[in-house]
């Protein structure tokens, strides 16, 4: 029996040290595309927006690795600008919602009565909507423009995090530690900073992580419906709109901007898997 749990622990150990690799390699990952976004406008080996139809449609070649636009423009240059914009929107939405779910959240669980009741019907009106037919409508009534897209999208997507936070919050209200707190004295701010925030943070987290593929394409989808960035700004979902006319004659005008997608989701989606596995108290507590 002895031997057994011996051999037990160590693939314990084994498949925590897996986590623990996997975790660094797609935080570095991120941190890469993180950068590329940050620093687009110096990696971009030629100017995205200077327009040349003597190129125009031009296919991949030494000169420019992924082609041509319709006006000439540098695919690379474009895709590399656009992932700013990508990125860092769906990052903002991303923050937006999970703050402001977060708070709403928690308030209805603390609180409860009126305020809870009316929240949350508030939010089943918002998740009784389809969540991007939703958000196409909100954003034809603001109008064009990235800041538009996301409030249009932050405003159908908080409901999942206040009602995660919510159920989180109700948990940790019951606990014992948490009626001893009370017991000492400390005050509401002191306990829903330092007792309830810090105790549901880890799944909150999780959630946004991962939701953040998710935010991505919806952002994407909405660019690509015209409600979202508008021309000449660089931008994937609106690169893949402009491209797509063109798909039989010059293709790479969709499948780079597709590409730099898929890649950039699949990279958050993982990174957001492995975040979960790693925070799992389950695993955390193999091989101690």
């Amino acid at each position: 029996m002895s031997g057994e749990k011996k051999i037990t622990v160590r693939k314990q150990k084994i498949r925590k040290n897996h986590t623990r690799a996997k975790l660094i390699f797609f935080l570095i990952l991120t941190a890469v595309l993180l950068l590329i976004a940050a620093f687009a406008k110096y990696l971009c080996p030629y100017d995205p927006y200077a327009q040349d139809l003597t190129l125009a449609q031009k296919a991949p070649c030494p000169e420019h690795l992924l082609g041509t636009d319709r006006y000439g423009r540098d695919m690379l240059s474009r895709v590399i600008t656009g992932s700013t914009v990508s990125i860092y929107g769906t990052l903002i939405l991303v923050a937006v919602i999970t703050v402001v779910g977060t708070v709403i959240g928690i308030l209805c669980g603390w609180r409860g009565g009126k305020t809870e009741a009316v929240l949350m019907r508030i939010s089943d009106l918002f998740l009784a909507f389809p969540g991007l037919v939703f958000a196409l409508a909100v954003a034809a009534v603001l109008g064009g423009g990235i800041q538009n897209a996301i409030i249009a999208l932050a405003v159908i997507s908080w409901p999942k995090f206040a009602r995660l936070a919510r159920g989180l919050t109700l948990t940790q209200k019951a606990s014992p530690y948490l009626m001893a707190a009370k017991l000492s004295g400390s005050s509401t701010g002191k306990l829903l900073i330092k007792h309830i925030l810090p105790n549901i943070a880890g799944p909150i987290l999780v959630t946004a992580v991962l939701d953040i593929g998710t935010m991505m394409m919806e952002l994407a989808g909405l660019s690509f419906l015209g409600l979202g960035v508008k021309p000449p700004m660089a931008e994937w979902g609106s690169m893949i709109n402009d491209g797509r006319s063109m798909l039989q004659i010059a293709p790479w005008m969709v499948l780079a901007p597709g590409a730099a997608i898929f890649i950039t989701v699949m990279i958050f989606n993982l990174l957001g898997d492995t975040v979960r596995d790693y925070m799992d108290p389950r695993e955390r507590n193999r091989g101690k």
